[in-house]
C-alpha cells in the first residue's frame, strides 16, 4: 500500500507550480512536506487526492491511478482552509461527512465522539461552528479527515493555530496511525513539525530539492537546522 508520484507537473496559466515531482510514500510512514508558502505543497496535495487536473506525470495510490472515485473511502483529506459548514454544529458536521463515507448509526456516533474527545471539542459539539474559534474549526476539520479511519491521510498544515499541548497529542495520534499501517503526508512551513517526522521532503519553487530521513537532512546542513538547506539551494541556484 503506497502512494507513487512520477514526474508530476502542474501549471496555472504560464506559471509552473509543480516541476516533475516524483515521490513514493509507503505504508506505515509519515512524510513531511516542508517548504515556504507558495512552494507548491498545497498544489501537490490537491493533485494527489485528484482535486486538481495535472499537466503531466502520474499518481498511483494502491495500484489505482488518480483521479478515481474508488479511492474516496480510503483517503482522508484536511485542507489548509476550513471546508466545514458554519450553520451546523460540530456534531452535525461530523454526521454529514460521515454519511458521505456511508457511516451510520452507533458506529458513526461512537467514532464522532472519539474524534471530538481526542481533539478537545466534545464539550462544544452542539455549538454552531460559526461560534467556534479559528483553532476549533481547524480541529474539527482534522476530526472530519480522521473520521472514517482512512488508509491514506493528506493533511495540509494540520496543526497551524493549535496550542502546543494539543499539538503534541495530535502528533501522538498521527504516530499511532502510522504504527497501525496508515500512509500519511503532512505539509508544513514550520521546521519543528518536520522534526517530528522520520522522513522529510523539502519543496522549493515547485521541486523536491531534498528527500531523505530527517536525521540525514539535518546532517547535511551547516548548522544543524533544516532551514539551512533552503539557503543552500538558493545559493546554488
Amino acid at each position: 500500500m503506497q502512494i507513487v508520484i512520477n514526474g508530476l507537473s502542474k501549471y496555472f496559466g504560464k506559471k509552473k507550480v509543480l516541476d516533475e515531482v516524483s515521490l513514493t510514500v509507503n505504508t506505515g510512514e509519515i512524510l513531511c512536506l516542508l517548504g515556504p508558502s507558495g512552494a507548491g505543497k498545497t498544489t501537490l496535495i490537491r493533485s494527489i487526492i485528484g482535486a486538481l487536473k495535472t499537466n503531466g506525470g502520474e499518481i498511483v495510490i494502491s495500484g489505482i491511478t488518480v483521479p478515481n472515485l474508488k479511492l474516496m473511502y480510503d483517503i482522508g483529506f484536511m485542507p489548509q482552509e476550513d471546508s466545514i459548514y458554519s450553520d451546523l454544529t460540530g456534531a452535525d458536521n461530523l454526521a454529514f461527512f460521515g454519511g458521505l463515507y456511508k457511516m451510520k448509526g452507533k458506529a458513526l456516533s461512537d467514532r464522532s465522539d472519539e474524534m471530538l474527545k481526542m481533539l478537545d471539542l466534545y464539550e462544544d459539539k452542539n455549538k454552531l461552528v460559526e461560534e467556534y474559534s479559528g483553532g476549533m474549526k481547524k480541529r474539527l476539520s482534522l476530526a472530519i479527515a480522521l473520521l472514517h479511519n482512512p488508509k491514506f491521510l493528506l493533511l495540509d498544515e494540520p496543526t497551524a493555530g493549535i496550542d502546543p499541548i494539543l499539538r503534541k497529542s495530535i502528533w501522538e495520534k498521527f504516530n499511532q496511525l502510522k504504527d497501525e499501517g496508515s500512509c500519511i503526508i503532512v505539509s508544513t512551513h514550520v521546521i519543528d513539525e518536520a522534526e517530528k517526522c522520520e522522513r522529510t521532503a523539502l519543496v522549493y519553487n515547485g521541486k523536491i530539492i531534498y528527500d531523505d530521513t530527517t536525521k540525514n537532512l539535518i546532517a547535511q546542513t551547516r548548522n544543524g537546522d533544516i532551514e539551512d538547506l533552503f539557503f543552500m539551494a538558493k545559493e546554488g541556484a
